[in-house]
């Protein structure tokens, strides 16, 4: 059986290297993690968790609580925080909330004991609440929470700023009659993004009608209902915003089966930019958010928290979201960022 010594001699480092790599320790270089690592693989070592989790008092996981699993967005926020765990050492156990307060405190209490921090995405308002009644000493990192919460790390998207800037775009190619498929109710993610769509038209001085606000979920199913709706309007609108691209792509069908072409007839924009948006046909305008990148920013931050406490000063990020143009609102593959 290989042991930690046989991996420290490869290695050429100390035993005790060997273990602060595996125990997820920020207190080595990322030279000495990836060749440890490396001499670890090949050579079949495996630390014992059970015995790590005793020397350690950890427990190596961490807690990833989303208020939905569906969907490129959440499987692409999974990957890059189970990759940014793992290169830690660390494992993830993920459970879905639907975003309500009572399921929020039950999932954070089928987590206690098992995880040695939590990820918690949770829009709605008042929905992180039950975080608070967790001990002190638990580290914790807020996504998308729709204010600032005393005490916490937190990461919000910048939502209104990606709306604004697509709306913009598509009044500046001559469109006046713009509408909005909005994502669902008492959401942080969809009540800001349709902030930046409602200013971004008053600047242009558009005044939009009652029948241009539609409502959606988030769901590819919601947007191709709603612009359904939008398609036999009277007059249509000539662009369409779904508040993200899931329902952006529902809309292009539904528009297509009522004999619509795009950019053509309406264009089309979304928000994500999760990766079928690029291989659509027409590809998709969008507002690109990172979301691997946010989902291992958010782990890095947690996982600094396991590392050293509480005692680093909590802070609030926004996170950028990017203009992506692509041919579905008539653009011709530019692009507002690289």
């Amino acid at each position: 059986m290989v042991t930690i010594k046989d991996v420290a001699r490869a290695a050429r480092v100390s035993v005790a290297t060997v273990s602060r790599v595996h125990n997820g320790s920020p207190n080595v270089t990322d030279s000495t993690r990836r060749r440890v690592r490396a001499v670890a693989t090949k050579l079949g070592y495996s630390p014992n968790a059970a015995a790590r989790s005793l020397s350690t008092r950890k427990t190596l996981g961490l807690g990833v609580l989303l208020p939905d699993l569906y969907g490129e967005f959440y499987s692409e926020l999974i990957r890059g925080i189970d990759q940014t765990a793992q290169q830690r050492g660390f494992h993830i156990l993920v459970a879905s909330s639907h975003n309500a307060k009572q399921e929020i405190a039950a999932a954070i209490q089928s987590l206690r004991g098992r995880v040695d921090g939590l990820i918690v995405m949770a829009p709605a308002p008042g929905a992180h609440r039950p975080v608070r009644d967790l001990p002190a000493s638990v580290p914790v990192v807020l996504l998308n929470c729709p204010a600032p919460v005393a005490g916490y790390d937190s990461i919000a998207v910048a939502n209104a700023d990606g709306a604004r800037d697509v709306v913009r775009h598509l009044a500046g190619l001559g469109h006046r009659r713009i509408a909005i498929i909005h994502g669902p109710p008492r959401n942080h993610d969809a009540a800001e993004r349709a902030r930046g769509y409602r200013e971004a038209l008053a600047e242009a001085g558009i005044t939009p009608g009652p029948a241009d606000e539609v409502a959606g979920d988030f769901t590819d199913g919601s947007g191709y209902r709603a612009a359904l709706g939008l398609a036999r309007a009277a007059p249509r609108p000539t662009a369409v915003f779904a508040a993200n691209d899931a329902m952006a792509i529902g809309a292009v069908s539904a528009f297509r089966e009522a004999g619509m072409r795009i950019p053509e007839d309406v264009a089309v924009a979304g928000f994500d930019d999760i990766p079928m948006a690029r291989y659509m046909h027409p590809p998709l305008t969008t507002v690109r958010v990172d979301i691997s990148d946010l989902g291992a920013r958010a782990t890095a931050r947690l996982l600094d928290l396991v590392a050293n406490g509480k005692q680093r000063q909590k802070r609030r990020e926004l996170f950028p979201a990017v203009l992506v143009v692509r041919e579905s609102c008539g653009g011709h593959g530019r692009t507002a960022a690289p």
